[in-house]
């Protein structure tokens, strides 16, 4: 039995059926790179406030690479939830959905993407999804504007996808440049085809009960899968989100309520936020801070699902810096009975939600269950 830091990784829970994620199930990837990381999902806590927070540090071991083989989880030690291998099942579950609707009624899931200015981090990230469309037999479609191209010049890409019958999804990759409005860009998306999620509309029904969204945010809908797929219950639980981000702090607390959960939020201006987060049976923090949540803030027993993606400085690294997450994994993987590693948690669940998504929007314009 292989264990890491206490932590031993297990399979999750089997299922008789294969069920295509939830209905109520941004791209996170899209938004963070090495450098923009904080800026864009969590809120980033000034140095003033670090300090009252917890004494930051780099010193947690990185979380490893996912073993190979399954074992048995000791009474001390925290499963390790794979979000490498749920989103191979999820895709895979894609591919053969999408080869039925094909066949069935000879229509594939177009997916397009529009990339603004020449960001090694954002085209990465759009190659990624290009990839990832192809591996399930989704189509791809692709726009690369300059740096100084103009607001208008994005708005008529946008309105020429909202108008091509043959895609399903648009997806604007951000950051956008500095001269452009996000908001008004990114409103421009047909709520029919925002499979990142993040309509007015899409984001207003989310939060009220008896309405449903037409899609929910890609990395939110990832961390609910994941505990789902797991078999961890969530009804009753308290749980606690580390941030208030638009991408993924809001809507994973309501994606967290709509399953029952008592919900507290944490963020910079909370005043002694390790006493919220004992409590919590369920933590998901997207606050983009290193090794921010100790150990000893952490209830025994808890579930965590760390969103973190922060580079912290290692000489012994060929890159020059390691990725941690929010949480102090070495810490924490000996206090709760499951928790995400970094990398490897996630991260491949938000490029396997944008897929999810950019089917069932096929499916829901071509009436095809």
């Amino acid at each position: 039995m292989e264990k890491i830091c206490g932590a031993v990784r297990l399979s999750p829970e089997s299922s008789t059926t294969a069920r295509l994620l939830l209905p109520l199930t941004r791209n996170l990837s899209r938004q963070h790179g090495v450098v923009s990381f904080n800026r864009l999902v969590g809120v980033r806590l000034p140095h003033r406030h670090l300090t009252s927070l917890t004494s930051l540090t780099t010193h947690c071991s990185p979380s490893p690479s996912p073993p190979v083989s399954a074992s048995v989880a000791t009474e001390t030690s925290a499963k390790v939830i794979d979000g490498k291998a749920i989103a191979k099942q999820i895709r895979d579950e894609i591919t053969e959905e999408v080869s039925k609707m094909k066949n069935a009624i000879g229509v594939t899931p177009g997916l397009a993407v529009i990339l603004v200015g020449d960001r090694k981090d954002s085209a990465t990230y759009v190659r990624n999804k290009k990839k990832a469309c192809e591996s399930v037999g989704i189509n791809s479609f692709e726009v690369r504007l300059p740096e100084d191209c103009t607001e208008q010049e994005v708005l008529k890409f946008i309105s020429d996808f909202n108008d091509d019958p043959s895609v399903h999804g648009i997806l604007v990759q951000l950051p956008l440049p500095s001269h452009m409005n996000e908001q008004n860009i990114l409103n421009a998306v047909s709520i029919e085809k925002d499979v990142d999620g993040f309509h007015p509309l899409n984001i207003g029904r989310l939060a009220m009960r008896g309405r449903e969204p037409l899609f929910v945010p890609c990395t939110p809908k990832g961390c609910i899968e994941l505990l789902h797929r797991y078999g961890i219950n969530i009804k009753g639980k308290k749980a606690v989100v580390i941030g208030r981000s638009n991408i993924v702090g809001m809507p994973a607390a309501l994606l967290l309520q709509r399953e029952d959960a008592t919900i507290s939020i944490v963020h910079s201006r909370t005043k002694n936020p390790e006493e919220f987060i004992r409590e919590a049976d369920i933590i998901i923090s997207a606050v983009g801070q290193p090794n921010m949540v100790r150990g000893n803030w952490i209830k025994p027993g808890a579930v965590i699902i760390d969103v973190g993606i922060n580079p912290v400085e290692d000489t012994k690294s060929p890159r020059g810096y390691r990725l941690v997450g929010d949480v102090c994994y070495e810490e924490a993987c000996k206090v709760a009975s499951a928790i995400t590693p970094v990398p490897g948690g996630v991260g491949p669940m938000t490029i396997a939600m944008l897929l999810s998504n950019t089917l069932i929007s096929a499916k829901r314009i071509h009436n095809f269950q």
